[in-house]
């Protein structure tokens, strides 16, 4: 058995969710591997112990200081192992059992395959034979790799959830790289990027001007004083916290639109972090362009708190920009386990045309029946192509993780 060793519990909850199903698969295991085998189900039975072996030892790594970029590899490693001996266990169990399990896999293969997929279409016209106890060989293939299928399917999705989460990780590191540079330039050489306004000179005393900066006021400076002399080194550095402070408030209201997922990866927390990076460098961008004029109305900034305002308010404004990340986002969690249908292929349809005939035995333009639906049954049950059967069968569930 592959157990975790008693007294040690798992770090992380997805762990303690991989080990319980890898307790549940090593007790079916058991009891399969105690009834008669021929050479070809010893085969399966040292199969699905190894592939539960890699599960348990994928969820007991420990990567030490590499933990945080290491989870996602021992999370797939165990996840993947564990779908293997999913389909495994399938060929195993009897011929009863397997058309228990029938109406789940039915479940799994509407999740992630295509309506026009060959395999999907073919279950869907022998589920109910199979359920009702008339399951052929073929069948119980058919079964298996629909079931593999739909699991390589799901392995897919999540790909795509992963790829957009190291996306975000990596722009949010480049874009801190950016705003961290700008703030150490700005602290050595603060004249270059200076921050600095010089309110409209009074008519009355123009020997005399005021210049603002983010970080102090100089009133009554003798007119012929550059504003950039006067800046500070910590200017872009305050501006840039001016920017987080603003961006703050935008993550605080995106979170009434994030939703909970089971997706194993955390693709809301990294959209949310980008924008804190981003609206640092949005209020640097947005004073650099008001102090070289070019928003009329607004190259005159008359006080400190006015400076900081605008770079406040110019942090929040990134959220015009990172809500299409978000959007993004929701929109690729969204497709974890819901395929389109919008498209057919020719030759898939061709396929579910050709079993329908078979099915029939009738000749003319075939009927297109929904999932799970025969011929005797299709204006009862097309309407309902998307609703999975449900006979109360236990059987492989697809788990994204946590």
């Amino acid at each position: 058995m592959t157990g975790t060793a008693p007294g040690r519990p798992p770090r992380t909850a997805w762990r303690a969710r991989a080990k319980t199903r890898i307790a549940y698969l090593e007790a079916q295991l058991e009891r399969e591997r105690v009834k008669p085998c021929s050479e070809d189900r010893k085969t399966l039975v040292e199969g699905m112990r190894g592939h539960l072996k890699e599960a348990g030892a994928a969820a007991d790594e420990d990567f030490g200081w590499r933990r945080a970029w290491s989870g996602s590899a021992a999370r797939e490693g165990v996840w993947s192992n564990i779908r293997s001996a999913e389909v495994m266990l399938l060929q195993l169990v009897s011929d009863e059992e397997a058309a228990g399990r029938a109406s789940e896999v039915m479940a799994l293969v509407k999740d992630h395959l295509e309506a026009d997929d060959p395999r999907r279409v073919r279950l869907g016209r022998r589920l109910r034979s199979i359920i009702s106890g008339e399951m052929s060989p073929s069948d119980r293939d058919l079964m298996v790799r629909a079931l593999d299928a739909a699991y390589n399917a799901l392995d897919d999705e999540l790909a795509r959830v992963r790829s957009l989460r190291n996306i975000l990780w990596t722009a949010t590191f480049l874009v801190l790289l950016g705003v961290a540079g700008l703030a150490v330039y700005g602290w050595f050489f603060p004249q270059s990027l200076s921050m600095c306004f010089t309110p409209k000179v009074d008519p009355g005393n123009a020997s005399r001007i005021d210049v603002v900066c983010p970080t102090a006021e100089h009133p009554n400076v003798p007119a012929t004083t550059p504003a950039s002399d006067l800046a500070q080194s910590r200017d872009i550095l305050t501006v840039e916290i001016a920017g987080l402070a603003g961006a703050a408030l935008t993550v605080i209201a995106s979170l009434r639109r994030i939703r909970g997922t089971d997706s194993p990866y955390m693709l809301p927390l990294a959209s949310a972090v980008l924008k804190f990076p981003t609206g640092a460098l949005s209020a640097f961008l947005g004073l650099l362009l008001i102090r070289g004029a070019f928003v009329p109305g607004l190259s005159d900034l008359d006080s400190r708190a006015q400076v900081l305002g605008w770079a406040a308010a110019f942090g929040a404004a990134q959220h015009l920009v990172t809500r299409l990340v978000d959007d993004r986002a929701q929109m690729t969690l969204a497709e974890v386990g819901r395929t389109t249908e919008a498209v057919v292929d020719p030759e898939r349809a061709a396929v579910k045309e050709s079993d329908v005939l078979g099915e029939t035995g009738a000749p003319g333009p075939p009927t297109a029946f929904q999932d799970g639906a025969g011929p005797h049954e299709g204006a009862q049950e097309g309407t309902r192509e998307r609703e999975p059967a449900d006979d109360g069968a236990e059987g492989p569930r697809a788990r994204a993780g946590p």
